[in-house]
């Protein structure tokens, strides 16, 4: 005796073998035009444009993703780009926190504009592409369905026209044609109301996909031309510092020339002490104590600490004696400006600045 659940599946395999001969024989008789075949142009027309429209989603999901594997590699560019310079970036160079901030503030714009692009653009379009295939094996189905119907129709119209009519063997093929018809209407039907739904779906996921893709890239341009301004005027501190470092150390060799100058002149002078000329502005007690001679200033300075003396291009100034010799840096003078010392009569203003930035008068 045959096991119920191998009988089954035995039976709905004999149906389903039997359903495909039908639709392939209905299939051939329609080709050959002997029997008709139900038509609907403007389900055709859907169908069509289904089709297009799941080429054009798909292509441009394709794309997407494309795009999104370019900023990944971008951002690996320059996130070694920018781990190089800061690895190169010597400690006593200028900027050096402000540098390391800029390199972990570009690798997190860089993160944030993929996942950004990712949630707001890739993935809408993938939720808008994962209904397509449900609606295309309905589509298949309906066609299916159809050709039953098809079959169904001429099978019993095939009944009626003959010699013999036997009664009941036209009423099984009229309620076989019944259930042919209902099903396939059904689907028809679901189709019809979905499928140009779906078509007027596309205009508003693609002004949702091009509208937060360019306003994300907006935003991320402008982030990173800050970045990269900041980046800019890093560069140029750090070159204004070694060209500062370098005119000190070309005169400080200078004045260690000038020195061994003057040491060999007072070697044939008398042994009095050396008394510096006086100034021209006023008698020794109107000066400073500690007054040594005055400069003129011949370049700008721009004070990069707070013991430093800015400079503009033709101030006075008093140099002074430092307090502790030993805390003179070679090519540095301490000064107070000759305006401030007339109006106020106070040293709490002075400052060191570069030798080099001024002239002796």
């Amino acid at each position: 005796m045959a096991e119920p659940g191998k009988g089954v599946t035995a039976g709905k395999l004999a149906i389903n073998v039997q359903k495909r001969l039908t639709r392939a024989q209905e299939k051939v008789l329609q080709k050959l035009g002997k029997a008709d075949e139900t038509r609907d142009a403007a389900f055709e027309e859907m169908v069509a444009k289904f089709n297009k429209q799941m080429t054009e989603g798909t292509k441009l999901q394709k794309d997407l993703r494309a795009y999104l594997t370019a900023v990944k590699t971008l951002h690996d560019a320059s996130r070694r780009l920018q781990d190089c310079l800061a690895d190169m970036y010597e400690p006593d160079w200028f900027g050096k926190e402000e540098m390391d901030s800029l390199v972990e503030d570009t690798d997190t714009l860089w993160l944030d504009y993929h996942q950004n692009l990712t949630d707001k653009s890739l993935l809408p379009m993938d939720t808008y592409l994962a209904q397509f295939p449900d609606i295309k094996a309905r589509m298949a189905k309906r066609d299916r369905k159809m050709v039953d119907f098809d079959s169904a129709r001429h099978h019993f119209s095939s009944l009626q026209k003959g010699k013999k009519k036997d009664e009941a063997k036209i009423a099984k093929a009229e309620e076989e044609l019944g259930r042919a018809q209902k099903i396939f209407e059904e689907l028809n039907v679901e189709l019809q109301d979905e499928l140009p739904v779906l078509w007027d779906s596309r205009v508003g996921i693609y002004v949702n996909t091009f509208q937060s893709l360019a306003g994300h890239q907006e935003k991320f341009h402008n982030e990173m031309s800050k970045l990269s301004q900041n980046l800019n005027d890093i560069m140029t501190k750090l070159e204004e510092q070694r060209e500062l470092k370098k005119d000190a150390t070309a005169a400080s060799k200078t004045g260690d020339g000038a020195k061994s100058e003057e040491a060999n002149h007072s070697e044939s002078a008398s042994s009095a002490p050396k008394v510096q000329s006086p100034v021209t502005n006023g008698s020794d007690g109107d000066l400073p104590p500690g007054f040594l001679y005055k400069v003129k200033a011949v370049h700008e300075y721009a004070a990069t600490d707070n013991d430093e003396l800015e400079l503009t291009i033709g101030d006075m100034v008093l140099v002074l004696a430092f307090d502790n010799p030993d805390e003179q840096d070679d090519g540095w003078l301490l000064g107070l400006k000759e305006s401030h010392w007339l109006q106020n009569k106070d040293i709490s203003a002075k400052g060191v600045f570069p030798e080099n930035f001024t002239q002796k008068v």
